[in-house]
């Protein structure tokens, strides 16, 4: 059974700096691309960030590119997601998923698993 578990989150003020862990069990790490994707209130699940199966190739969401990084220790099943000059339209729940298929990983479609989400809260 696979399970993608979040961490990481919480509250923090503008300006400031959180690290997003996920941990991944019952899959094969190393054979998966990752990606982060956030969803406000009302709004679409959106792309964040995502990262090719050796970490040498990250891709960014344009509202982060410059203060998100997506990085992953395949040797710890973990992929991060740190998150720096927050700002109020940084509050969302923030999901991790796996893919092992190759493609466009700006698109949830693409994902098979999903973790279950961790709110991320940036107040000004």
């Amino acid at each position: 059974q696979v399970q993608l578990v979040e961490s990481g989150g919480g509250s923090v003020q503008a300006g400031g700096s959180l690290r997003l862990s996920c941990a991944a069990s019952g899959l094969s790490f190393s054979n998966y691309a990752m990606g982060w994707f956030r969803q406000a209130p009302g709004t679409e699940r959106e792309f964040v960030a995502a990262i090719n199966w050796s970490g040498t190739n990250p891709y960014y969401a344009d509202s982060v590119k410059g203060r998100f990084t997506i990085s992953r220790e395949n040797a710890k099943n973990t992929v991060y997601l740190q998150m720096n000059s927050l700002n109020s339209e940084d509050t969302a729940v923030y999901y991790c998923a796996a893919t092992d298929r190759g493609g466009n990983y700006g698109h949830p479609r693409l994902y098979d698993y999903w973790g279950q989400g961790i709110q991320v809260i940036v107040s000004s």
